[in-house]
């Protein structure tokens, strides 16, 4: 017979959604956001921009298909997750099955969360709670779990901390082989940009966020993804302009464009929800410096994964720097690059996993420039 103790989200406006609990039955705090992503929850769950926070899932259904193992398939990689163990403070659902079925399934989702110290909530109308941060912006939450005391549970504000110092790597890894190779900052990287980089033949040195990577040689630079607030990861961005002053290619998603922007002299802002989903379409800007390029080359629109709570403010970006992206539906930006020299990012996730792979060339581009 299950253990099912009911569950209370309450806002930091006063605002109250009550369920059930699943997984580990524990209260815990967070910002409150919310994906409109229809599958890839173990992607999400282990996705370490999402660090600190409680994660909502308008699709209705959780948990149909189980979590899969947790195994490697190069060095400390997981064949199947995005980072080394789950990164949410909790998840909340619509709805929860508690029976599974999947080929690849190893364990329920309740049973992984459980393992993993993490909470989950059902029985939540997650659509009224997405109204309501679309109106209200994203906010600090509590989940206070039945028999817990509310006064021990205290809010706990993400932004406030360096999350990219907290999730990045602690030394020096490599990957892959191959002639060229391509230093990897590591802001809170997910796998699939290292298997994405192995890939193509290249050997991936992996750096943590503060690492001064212009000591040692490489042939293109790449800075990852990561969650929080990108004012706190100065250092990388003061390495960044040294690598930007030797010239070689630089690569960036997602807090890699934020931070590739920063260091060109740009600003950022915190969004009032963010992006997190798997259909934002967002559309290529044209250039008057770059190659050549037919009219539907110069505006090709594309379905995009997001994962990010800051953007880019592009009005200030310098004289030498142009949007290479923006948004469709908020006009928001999307990715940069340099008029003239090998420099380039791109705000959404162009691995993806979980989510379309429609702009995976970019991989293709940054290694064609090595």
């Amino acid at each position: 017979m299950r253990n099912v103790k009911s569950a209370v989200l309450e806002l930091e406006d006063g605002t109250t959604f009550h369920g059930y609990s699943f997984g580990h039955q524990a209260s815990t705090a967070g910002e409150v956001v919310f994906n409109t992503a229809m599958t890839g929850y173990p992607e999400s769950l282990t996705d370490p921009s999402y660090e600190g926070q409680i994660l909502v899932t308008t699709f209705p259904l959780l948990g149909n298909y189980g979590a899969p193992p947790q195994q490697q398939s190069q060095g400390d990689l997981s064949a199947y997750y995005e980072g080394d163990r789950i990164h949410c403070r909790a998840i909340i659902a619509q709805d929860y099955s508690w029976h599974h079925s999947h080929w690849l399934a190893q364990r329920s989702l309740s049973e992984w969360l459980d393992e993993q110290g993490v909470v989950g909530i059902y029985g939540i109308d997650t659509r009224a709670l997405a109204k309501h941060l679309r109106d209200k912006g994203s906010m600090l939450g509590r989940i206070i779990i039945e028999g817990d005391d509310p006064q021990q549970v205290e809010w706990y504000d993400p932004n406030k901390e360096n999350l990219v110092g907290k999730t990045s790597c602690r030394e020096l890894e490599e990957y892959g082989e191959g002639d060229k190779t391509v230093v990897l900052v590591d802001c809170g990287v997910k796998h699939n940009i290292v298997r994405c980089l192995t890939r193509r033949g290249v050997k991936v040195v992996r750096v943590p966020w503060d690492y001064d990577f212009t000591q040692i040689p490489y042939d293109g630079l790449f800075i990852s993804n990561g969650p929080g607030n990108p004012d706190f990861a100065q250092a990388t961005v003061d390495n960044l302009r040294k690598a930007m002053a030797i010239g070689k290619p630089i690569c960036g998603i997602c807090m890699g464009n934020q931070l590739l922007a920063k260091a060109a002299g740009a600003t950022t802002y915190k969004l009032k929800y963010g992006h997190r989903s798997h259909n934002q379409p967002v559309r290529q800007v044209a250039s008057l410096h770059g190659p050549k390029m037919t009219e539907a080359e110069a505006h090709r629109c594309f379905v995009t994964s997001q994962n990010h709570g800051f953007a880019v403010d592009q009005s200030k970006l310098p004289a030498d720097w142009e949007p290479l992206f923006v948004n469709m539906n908020d006009g928001t930006n999307e990715g940069i690059r340099h008029k003239t020299k090998p420099f380039f990012s791109a705000q959404f996730h162009p691995e993806a996993s979980s989510g379309p792979k429609d702009t995976e060339f970019l991989f293709d581009e940054f290694i064609s420039l090595l």
